[in-house]
């Protein structure tokens, strides 16, 4: 049985839930991640916080599936057979992300949280949503030469600097886009 199937109750409508990841994301940009509560997301979804606590335990987990659908659909790169093309592609699609979507906000929002929040940090280490979304622009660079370990680590070699820019505050004005392409591609060609 999945856990779908084992659910108990009503089952989960798609439209209440669509609603409560957007009520969390506009939330997100109007109050803050600390002043949002499983109260407001509710209210501002229309729907009961029973429904909210029924699918969700946390304000986290609810804007960390908002935040992770959101970034797979953001940072999409569709092939294009240049492997330049495609990572700085990528690359630009994540700065997007991190910078200007609220959905990005949302992850750093997480993120800063997990810094001192040990369930918040087991809920981004469950899944690597900036790796997830560059692994197929890498797999399509290297061919045939990317295993799943192999991935892991390279994803983190590309998405690192931009990460790293962005959360610290530097920004990202200063970096060129299409050299840290190029030095990625140098890097794993190795």
């Amino acid at each position: 049985m999945t856990a779908d199937e084992q659910r108990v109750g009503r089952p989960r409508s798609e439209e209440a839930r669509t609603a409560v990841l957007n009520a969390v994301d506009d939330l997100l940009v109007e109050v803050g991640y600390a002043a949002m509560t499983m109260k407001n997301i509710a209210e501002r979804a229309g729907v009961s916080r029973q429904t909210v606590y029924r699918w969700w335990s946390t304000k986290a987990e609810i804007l960390f599936e908002a935040s992770a659908a959101d970034a797979l659909d953001e940072m999409s790169v569709p092939p294009s057979g240049a492997p330049l093309a495609e990572v700085t592609a990528y690359l630009h699609a994540l700065v997007g992300f991190l910078v200007d979507s609220p959905a990005g906000a949302g992850y750093r929002a997480l993120v800063g949280e997990a810094q001192h929040d040990a369930e918040v940090a087991r809920l981004l280490g469950s899944r690597d949503v900036l790796g997830d979304s560059a692994k197929a622009v890498i797999a399509r660079a290297l061919g045939t030469d990317a295993s799943a370990t192999s991935l892991e680590q390279v994803s983190a070699q590309l998405v690192g600097p931009v990460f790293f820019s962005v959360l610290s505050g530097r920004g990202v004005e200063a970096l060129d886009i299409e050299l840290l392409a190029r030095q990625f591609l140098r890097a794993v060609a190795s």
